[in-house]
């Protein structure tokens, strides 16, 4: 009996099953494309966790925006986010702020990531930067604030 395994080439190769383990490897067009990093997977089972637990369903829908592959992952510059935002907004990114432009006003933004420019170009302008879990412990209803992607 023989079953087909494909070694990165496009060809199959046939290869006698004599054992339930073999060194196949899989088609890596079929890999998962969910995040693999350690943090960020805990970032994601709190915010659904306190989005049912707080019935707030902002949490969630953070949580689904950070879940996607890193193709579609949101990083918005400090420009497009001050454009964006009025002054004393509390603003979600889902994602990574970068430090490209000047905020205006006072903005308090909770991200994921933050570059080390956009955490000097915030502090400066009178701004907070907060971690994600940091803005659930503040406000678990989510009530005031803003999702930018």
């Amino acid at each position: 009996m023989f079953s087909k395994c494909k070694f990165g080439s496009p060809k199959a190769l046939l290869v006698p099953i004599q054992d339930e383990t073999l060194p196949c490897q899989e088609d890596p067009s079929m890999r998962d494309h969910r995040p693999t990093n350690p943090e960020m997977l805990n970032t994601i089972s709190y915010l659904k966790r306190a989005g049912r637990q707080h019935q707030a369903p902002l949490w969630i829908t953070v949580a689904s925006f950070l879940g996607k592959s890193r193709r579609t992952r949101i990083v918005l510059n400090l420009g497009q986010v001050s454009r964006l935002a009025k002054p004393g907004d509390v603003i979600v990114v889902p994602g990574k702020v970068l430090g490209s432009g000047i905020p205006k006003e006072k903005l308090t933004i909770a991200a994921f990531k933050f570059s080390p420019r956009a955490l000097v170009k915030i502090e400066k302008a009178g701004g907070r930067c907060i971690p994600l879990f940091r803005l659930i412990e503040e406000n678990p209803q989510g009530t005031n604030v803003r999702l930018l992607r």
